[in-house]
């Protein structure tokens, strides 16, 4: 399922993940004269490639409960169906985000225990990454959601990072235990008396600092965190194109740091986190940004691939019910 770029993007990350994991099956969803097309002219017939057709598409403004109601023959919906039926392991979309969770959850339902879902995603931080969620999913939040939401965290950062216990922080006004309202505070006496390697509160500003693996916000304040992060790299962008074409000078230092500002772009390529996990489902379904290309949506898949081989719903309905018994 396409997003703001088309389909194309989705056949050529389709091929090139083949070519990657031998074992590997895909199934297009969407229009199959579009998708038949593009997959003759990028892939060609290959046996472990197939196309189920849809005849509708969910667009980008569209309300979720329409979408749900209206468009049952929707590339989102087809493919969700699916995960549900099994003859797919998971589901990878670039579409409509409120839309997608909307689906998922009405198709897949929530895993035993689980209130609702996160948005969880990868974000670079010193020396490695982070996990962060919820980024938008719900923009409230108990305490009881709040640990939930670490416990799924665990479980993906786990998979993705390949760590045993990763550490797990709650995002808060200040690090001191008396900073916070009483819902930030009772998240933080649940997971203090968890299993969970849990290391406290963190700053806004310590979010990418590598004090963490995984960071736990409600949805407003992720997404909120999450969007100025974004912000500011757009902001360093435009700082770093305005210095180095100042004039003939600074063209030339440009010329001359070209390797270093070559191997600076590399780290910061948005590309290499791109896959949200729609975590709490009881299924994998995971979010590709809209305007992903063909490389970052390839990540995406890559993410989708680790999560059915670790069974990830599995994994979070095992520890959360050894949390609560």
């Amino acid at each position: 399922m396409s997003g703001d770029l088309g389909a194309e993007v989705v056949v050529r990350a389709a091929a090139a993940t083949l070519g990657k994991y031998k074992n590997l099956e895909l199934i297009l969803v969407g229009d199959q004269e579009e998708l038949t097309r593009l997959v003759a002219n990028i892939v060609g017939d290959h046996p472990r490639l197939r196309i189920q057709h849809a005849s509708e598409v969910v667009a980008m403004s569209e309300p979720p409960a329409e979408s749900i109601r209206k468009k049952k023959d929707s590339s989102m919906r087809v493919a969700i169906n699916l995960v549900k039926e099994g003859a797919a392991h998971a589901c990878v979309s670039a579409g409509n985000t409120g839309a997608l969770m909307a689906t998922a959850k009405f198709v897949l339902k929530m895993l035993p225990g689980i209130d609702r879902p996160a948005i969880i995603a990868e974000l670079p931080s010193i020396g490695g990454s982070v996990h962060m969620l919820d980024l938008g999913a719900n923009t409230q939040a108990t305490a009881d959601h709040l640990f939930q939401y670490a416990v799924m965290g665990s479980i993906v950062a786990a998979d993705i990072m390949r760590m045993e216990s990763p550490r797990v922080a709650l995002l808060n006004i200040g690090a001191e235990d008396t900073k916070g309202h009483d819902t930030i505070r009772d998240a933080a006496t649940l997971l203090t008396e968890s299993t969970l390697n849990y290391v406290g509160f963190v700053e806004g500003t310590d979010i990418l600092s590598g004090k963490a693996d995984v960071v736990v916000a409600d949805g407003f304040t992720g997404n909120v965190s999450l969007k100025t992060m974004e912000g500011t790299v757009v902001l360093c962008k435009h700082y770093l194109k305005r210095a180095f074409t100042r004039n003939w000078f600074t063209r030339l230092q440009a010329l001359l740091a070209r390797n270093v500002l070559t191997s600076l772009a590399v780290e910061m390529d948005s590309r290499n986190y791109n896959g949200a996990t729609l975590a709490g489902l009881n299924g994998i379904v995971i979010k590709s940004h809209g305007s992903a290309d063909a490389y970052a949506f390839q990540h995406a898949i890559d993410t989708a691939i680790v999560e059915v081989r670790n069974q990830l719903p599995q994994q979070i309905g095992t520890l959360l019910q050894k949390e609560t018994a």
